[in-house]
């Protein structure tokens, strides 16, 4: 290329980035090895932009991946982590810049094994060992508590002495074993088994003091995960650290900051539950007697109302009413029974003006036959023939006399007669 151009015969600028980016091409694709010192996610964007750089020396380079690509790593991956990235150089012509176009990113030491401790994680979650509805409540007030920690180690301590200072009458199952190393993972599993298998048992705490995160590894492991998973009692995780989870603070019933925290979370506190009984014993006592008071003073009011205050009001009233009542009833029927009385001697007058008893009186007098007849016409009477004459005082007989020619006599012969005492 240089003997192909001269002062007199250059080469384009175009020309030169098309050679170059010929060079480029023939790299192929290489692994790089960096430090991320800038990192691009934009949201909703597809790619994803990085620039790596060179520890040991002051040159950096453009890289550039898909989203897809980087999401694999996202957890891990942060600005500073060291990585190796298998890319392929890509030189653009247009702006003269080299970039490369990552297809793999793999994170180196710590980066690498958190790495494969997110793989983990998601395996395990895709399970549901992780999901919400598998946690168990804590039961209120263990009598027996399961313990899973180093022996004689900060954390046993913290947890016995803070549980037994909160609740003196709480009971432990001990079990020390290995909390760091290579068989660490196996025992704690083992230890958690056991105490699942008692039934006096009520909850299980693993604790341990913190550490970095080689040192907590062992409560990652899967075994102790999937035993954690499968047991009957509550669990709870009492690893002392907060930067990073093991894998075991998200399968556990109950994750807590530390032993001492764990402690406080399992065991009540006997003042505080004692004032929170007296706290809900006084309280129940205002309840019900504000609740007597109120129902007191209902019934003050209802008794200080007239219809109980004085009851008698209610039958003064209609008693006067029935008083009342009853002397117009009196006085009404006494008024028709003057009235009726009045109506019949007026009645009993006009009866004996026309009896035929009062016309008697006046010297009159009614003649029957035998039969009962009345006798209205003397021509009826046959001489001789018996009568019954009723006077005023009473009643006689009487016979119709005959005259001297034979026939019956007048009326006046016949009064006649009768003066002279004949029957």
């Amino acid at each position: 290329m240089a003997n192909s151009s001269s002062p007199e015969a250059p080469i384009p600028v175009g020309k030169v980035s098309a050679l170059i980016g010929g060079w480029i091409d023939r790299l192929g694709e290489v692994w790089v090895e960096g430090q991320i010192a800038q990192l691009n996610r934009r949201p909703g964007a597809g790619m994803v932009f990085l620039t790596l750089r060179d520890p040991d020396r002051d040159v950096s380079l453009t890289v550039t991946c898909f989203r897809s690509v980087f999401d694999q790593v996202a957890e891990v991956v942060q600005e500073g982590s060291r990585v190796l990235v298998h890319a392929k150089a890509e030189w653009y012509t247009a702006r003269g810049s080299l970039s490369l176009r990552a297809a793999e990113i793999r994170p180196i030491g710590l980066g690498e094994l958190l790495a494969r401790l997110e793989q983990l994680k998601k395996r395990l979650a895709g399970e549901g060992l992780f999901a919400a509805d598998r946690k168990r409540p804590l039961p209120f007030l263990p009598h027996r508590i399961g313990l899973v920690t180093g022996r004689g180690s900060a954390a046993e301590r913290d947890v016995l002495e803070v549980a037994r200072r909160r609740w003196p009458a709480v009971r432990f199952e001990v079990r020390n074993v290995l909390v760091q190393g290579p068989s660490a993972a196996g025992q704690v599993a083992a230890a958690v088994r056991e105490l699942d298998a008692l039934a006096e048992v009520d909850v299980i705490v693993v604790a341990r003091g913190g550490g970095s995160v080689e040192d907590l590894l062992p409560f990652s492991d899967e075994e102790l995960i999937r035993t954690v998973a499968a047991a009957r009692t509550p669990v709870v995780s009492a690893i002392g650290h907060e930067p990073d989870q093991p894998l075991l603070d998200f399968v556990a019933d109950l994750r807590a900051a530390t032993p001492t925290d764990a402690a406080k979370r399992v065991v009540p506190d006997v003042g505080e539950e004692l004032a929170r009984v007296h706290q809900l014993r006084d309280r129940a006592r205002r309840h019900i007697t504000g609740r007597v008071e109120r129902e007191q003073a209902g019934l003050e009011g209802v008794r200080s109302r007239p219809v109980l205050a004085a009851p008698h009001r209610l039958v003064e009233g209609p008693a006067a009413e029935v008083r009342a009542l009853l002397e117009r009833s009196r006085r009404v029927l006494g008024h028709r029974l003057d009235h009726a009385q009045t109506d019949l001697g007026h009645t009993l007058a006009r009866v004996v003006a026309l009896s035929p008893l009062a016309t008697l009186e006046r010297g009159y007098a009614v003649l029957q036959r035998a039969d009962g007849m009345v006798v209205t016409d003397p021509a009826g009477v046959a001489a001789g023939e018996r009568l019954h004459a009723r006077v005023a005082a009473g009643a006689f007989e009487v016979t119709r006399a005959q005259d001297a020619g034979g026939r019956v006599g007048d009326e006046q012969a016949t009064r006649g007669q009768d003066a002279d005492g004949q029957d």
